[in-house]
């Protein structure tokens, strides 16, 4: 090779570096900036919802304001323009067609979510992280001058943090959202900004005393062995069975009420008339709100229901499908807990262990995210169980079929071959 050949080449690389570096260094500022950003929202909007659910635990009437909290949570849409609100999906689906995200929807989804917690509807809190942090990724991604077809990973990355502000699991939140958008692909383009943008929005909520999501059931976790992965696996067929009875019944009440109640004000009184009723019907207010003790209790008491997790499930999908705003993976962990609790005896496994197993194959098969949900069972639980955890994961998440709670989600691959087939979760 001729000396001025060496030379172009050396420079070519000296640019190549250069340029890499700088892409590096700037997403690593847009995602610190919007991990500290996530982890205010996140770490407020925490502080929100557990002093709304406290409010509601010490003045249990307030439940009786459920119907007219529906009610205003519509006007409250509508007077802002978001009539036909596409809430996680909107999200989802922004990052895969480069969709421009309000940023209006961010109060509305933080507003409207602690006002259905306060009035006991039955939801969790991710639906809101993940479209509020959507909604914040995308503003400071178009303050930067992000490219269109960089606005993802910016997306993306308020999704992280947000989630991880919220729940405490930082390694968690950045796989979810890069791996939650199309099945079979992980967008490992975001994986630096999105793990910036998760520690620093958990430093942020940290800062901030909002407590991380953990739970020690060490004194419950089996010796491993071919015979406990054995019975794990096959508790896991269960986890997938129940968790597409709750995609297809969440998806099947929104779509019937949405047929037979076409205005969206007498929709949202009539949801909440509906889960009021069942409370003073089941005399229990176990399925109000997010219903994180009772998912204590089965993890650290080894009590629950029998029909706790169906109840649930009616219970969420009501509140959902009439137009409530959170989210559907805490009410996910509610009934992974519970029928974990309940069915893990069946399988000659320990009751509390059993309802960490089911909290982590119910998330796994609703959002079909299987590395995210190993990591949650690591972050919540610990590593004591890891092989049996991440045997329950893959289980249900083969067996849970191309069902989802999220109908904007893309099963790019097949889960049972290696082929391209690039259809909608049902």
């Amino acid at each position: 090779m001729h000396g001025w050949q060496i030379k172009r080449k050396l420079t070519a690389e000296t640019h190549s570096a250069e340029k890499y570096t700088f892409i590096f260094l700037k997403w690593v500022v847009i995602s610190a900036v919007t991990g500290a950003f996530g982890g205010f929202i996140g770490g407020l909007f925490h502080m929100s919802v557990n002093a709304a659910t406290e409010v509601r635990s010490m003045h249990p009437f307030i439940i009786l304001l459920l119907p007219a909290v529906g009610v205003v949570i519509t006007w409250i849409y509508h007077i802002s323009g978001f009539d036909n609100d596409g809430g996680t999906n909107l999200i989802i689906n922004s990052v895969r067609t480069k969709d421009h995200v309000p940023l209006r929807m961010a109060p509305l989804i933080f507003v409207s979510t602690v006002l259905t917690h306060l009035a006991g509807g039955s939801a969790g809190r991710e639906g809101a992280a993940l479209q509020l942090g959507g909604s914040i990724g995308n503003r400071i991604g178009e303050l930067f001058k992000v490219k269109k077809e960089d606005m993802s990973i910016s997306v993306m990355c308020g999704m992280s943090a947000l989630f991880s502000a919220l729940f405490g699991t930082p390694l968690t939140a950045c796989f979810f959202a890069m791996e939650v958008i199309s099945v079979g692909v992980i967008y490992y383009a975001g994986l630096v900004p999105c793990m910036t943008a998760s520690l620093t929005a958990f430093g942020i909520s940290r800062l901030m005393r909002a407590e991380p999501t953990r739970f020690d059931i060490s004194g419950h976790i089996p010796k491993l062995g071919a015979l406990v992965i054995l019975k794990a696996c096959l508790f896991a067929v269960v986890c997938a069975a129940a968790s597409i009875v709750f995609c297809v019944m969440m998806k099947t009440v929104r779509k019937l009420l949405t047929e037979r109640i076409s205005n969206k004000y007498l929709r949202a009184a009539f949801g909440g008339a509906a889960v009021l009723l069942l409370t003073f019907i089941v005399r229990s207010y176990d399925y109000n709100g997010a219903g994180m003790d009772v998912i204590e209790r089965a993890l650290y008491q080894g009590q629950a229901k029998p029909a706790a997790f169906f109840l649930k499930m009616i219970f969420t999908a009501l509140t959902i499908g009439a137009g409530f705003k959170g989210g559907e993976i805490v009410p996910t962990m509610f009934i992974g807990a519970t029928l974990g609790c309940s069915a893990a005896p069946v399988f000659g496994l320990d009751p509390c262990f059993g309802a960490a197993l089911g909290i982590s194959a119910l998330f796994c098969s609703v959002v079909n995210c299987p590395a995210a949900a190993i990591f949650l069972s690591l972050e919540l639980f610990g590593g004591d169980a890891a092989v049996i955890f991440a045997a329950v994961c893959c289980v249900s998440y083969m067996l849970s079929g191309y069902y989802g709670l999220y109908s904007s989600q893309r099963i790019v691959y097949s889960k049972l071959h290696t082929r391209y087939i690039n259809r909608k979760a049902k």
